[in-house]
């Protein structure tokens, strides 16, 4: 509570059994712990109070929230505003009235100059052979090569060929006279 440690409350302890005595040490303990819970009562009923008051002057402004509201909402009538937009929509103007007629935006002194280009002619109309679905040429018959003409085919190598390669992969041990390989 106050930032005792366990080494200083022990400390504290052994002064008041030398000082008060072993005889009185409970009665006073007992009338310390009387005024700290009358402390501790003091201190929740002031922090009740604070959270009170605290809570009443939210309640204050949102009674005033609502209020505005309210105020906002009864001013608030979309019937009539949308009947104000649709007459101002069909607002029905007098033929017989004076005519608004639109004046120029920019006003030029010198008319502007005839221009005489000749426009490219008209495609073709669209017609339905334009989307019919094209045949495919046939195909021409491709012509045979004269047999003579063909290069004849290799002839496969001899098997002792592959042999003597396959011994020449090998290395060859060399027997010596006492028998022992070198």
């Amino acid at each position: 509570m106050f930032g005792f440690g366990w080494g200083e409350m022990v400390v504290i302890g052994i002064v008041a059994l030398i000082a008060i005595g072993p005889k009185e040490l409970p009665t006073v303990l007992r009338t310390l712990g009387q005024y700290m819970g009358k402390v501790r009562r003091m201190a929740n009923e002031f922090q009740g109070q604070f959270n009170e008051a605290l809570r009443e002057a939210e309640l204050t402004d949102l009674q005033k929230h609502a209020e505005d509201i309210t105020k906002d909402i009864s001013n608030f009538d979309p019937m009539a505003d949308t009947q104000k937009e649709v007459e101002k929509a069909f607002e029905f103007q007098d033929p017989l009235a004076e005519p608004v007629v639109p004046t120029p935006a920019v006003e030029t002194g010198a008319p502007l100059p005839q221009i005489d280009v000749k426009l490219p002619d008209a495609p073709k109309p669209v017609t339905e052979k334009d989307f019919a679905v094209a045949k495919p040429a046939p195909k021409p018959k491709a012509k045979a090569a004269p047999k003579a003409a063909a290069k004849p085919a290799a002839k496969p190598a001899p098997k002792t060929a592959a042999k003597t390669a396959t011994k020449a992969k090998t290395p060859v041990r060399k027997k010596t006279q006492a028998g022992g390989s070198a």
